[in-house]
């Protein structure tokens, strides 16, 4: 009689805090260098950020080391290293116009570890976030009207996308992302089996009931139509994608794909017609040299020729003579003073980021957290094709931001929830049967409003 054993997979936090000693001292080592370009001497508190972010990083590391001993060793170091690499790259900005954004950005870093860490601390079973599906897709359309009350709502640039409560901003739309692709993630779980199996035929393509796509198709109609109301196309086109890749991933039909680019063709030309920003931006795409048209993109196009293979070197450039360098042109800002070469190592890391993402998907034993994790990663994914899309002229800016590098807090305390998140789900995926949680599977298991 052959017995089962438990396999214990090695926890790799050791691996993991040697690779966050090692992320840290890049970061030192560019802010240092940024600090001897730019005034021949180290900046003054180089000693202090750095024992500051080594601290925090560290707690963090304490946190998955007693509450998800195992999880993917990759996920902090590399989000730590990008998010260190944004604070240089948006002190150097600074240098050269004053901003102070970089004191806020360390100050939203810490705050969005904290509250990551808290949210790993506190979910200590992801399969828990199913039960509230529908919850989670209220709370998401509520933050997505936040921004058109008209007593916090704010409108920058043309764009109501902000609140302001006691003399801070925030976007809550960053936030909405993750509590939809709770919902999405849900009731595809609950819908799946209908939405692949049951329906129609038409032109070859495999339609479902409407009773069974009706209320996702709401969901996501109201979003984008909220979103176009803001003037946000750029995060209208991740939702959208979004959408349609865990569609996806849930139902295995290219049909979606197929009704998903036709929807998105349609979607892109009546947004065309209608919005004179959007051709604007058409414009800007086709001739971003054109007269008469913002010089934006004509400036982070030569701040990447000027930077060629190599780089200006960090602090031998000019990257905040573009509008915006420490935001939505910060990856223009790296590849002018980092070179072509110093971009593609960072977007390798974006990559790698990913990649965890979907192997953590893969690893999943269930399917809320597959597409769960799918979907988290894929929304950073397309984020970062979108945004590095755009300032090279692959397709027309949206002004969305890079993850973890730009400057803004909402996009940064979102983004280290999804690394949670990835965290929490990749530790359950890892860790070994008899150390796995089991009250909450019988419940989480159910159809939201099912019976006992």
């Amino acid at each position: 009689m052959s017995t089962v054993t438990d396999v214990r997979p090695p926890t790799g936090r050791t691996t993991e805090l040697l690779l966050l000693v090692f992320a840290i001292a890049i970061v030192l080592l560019a802010y240092a260098n940024v600090g001897l370009s730019t005034s021949g001497s180290l900046p003054v508190g180089l000693v202090a950020h750095g024992v500051g972010f080594l601290v925090v990083t560290v707690a963090f590391h304490l946190v998955i080391r007693y509450r998800a001993r195992y999880a993917d060793p990759l996920l902090l170091p590399i989000a730590t290293l990008l998010n260190g690499l944004g604070l240089v790259m948006i002190h150097r900005i600074d240098i050269g116009t004053g901003s102070g954004a970089a004191t806020r950005q360390l100050i939203w870093t810490a705050v969005s570890i904290a509250v990551a860490a808290g949210v790993l601390w506190l979910v200590h079973d992801h399969r828990v976030l199913r039960r509230y599906t529908f919850t989670a897709m209220a709370l998401g359309f509520v933050l997505l009207l936040l921004p058109m009350l008209p007593v916090v709502g704010l409108e920058i640039n043309g764009s109501r996308l902000w609140i302001s409560l006691f003399g801070f901003t925030f976007q809550p739309g960053e936030i909405a992302k993750i509590a939809l692709t709770v919902f999405f993630a849900g009731y595809l779980v609950q819908t799946r089996d209908a939405l692949s199996l049951v329906g129609t035929r038409v032109l070859g393509l495999q339609l479902p009931r409407g009773r069974d796509l009706g209320p996702i198709l709401a969901a996501w109609g109201l979003s984008v139509l909220i979103l176009v109301a803001q003037r946000d196309l750029g995060s209208s086109l991740l939702f959208f994608g979004l959408f349609v890749a865990m569609l996806y991933l849930a139902t295995e039909r290219i049909s979606w794909v197929v009704i998903g680019l036709a929807l998105f063709a349609g979607g892109a030309y009546i947004a065309w017609r209608l919005f004179s920003h959007v051709q604007t931006r058409v414009d800007l795409w086709l001739d971003p040299f054109a007269p008469g048209l913002s010089d934006q993109v004509a400036r982070g196009v030569m701040g990447m020729a000027h930077g060629g293979l190599f780089g200006t070197g960090l602090g031998e450039g000019y990257p905040y003579e573009t509008y915006f360098a420490n935001s939505d042109y910060i990856v223009a800002s790296f590849a002018e003073e980092l070179g072509l070469v110093g971009i593609f190592a960072m977007i390798m890391l974006f990559a790698l980021l990913v990649e965890r993402g979907l192997r953590t998907a893969i690893g999943a034993r269930e399917g809320f957290g597959k597409l769960l994790a799918a979907g988290l990663s894929f929304s950073i994914a397309l984020q970062c094709f979108v945004v590095i899309g755009g300032i090279t002229r692959v397709i027309p800016l949206t002004g969305l931001t890079t993850p973890f590098l730009s400057a803004g807090g909402s996009s940064l305390l979102a983004n280290w929830i999804i690394v949670a998140l990835l965290l929490r789900i990749s530790d359950h995926a890892r860790r070994p049967v008899s150390e796995r949680p089991v009250e909450p599977v019988r419940r989480a298991e159910q159809p939201v409003g099912g019976g006992t």
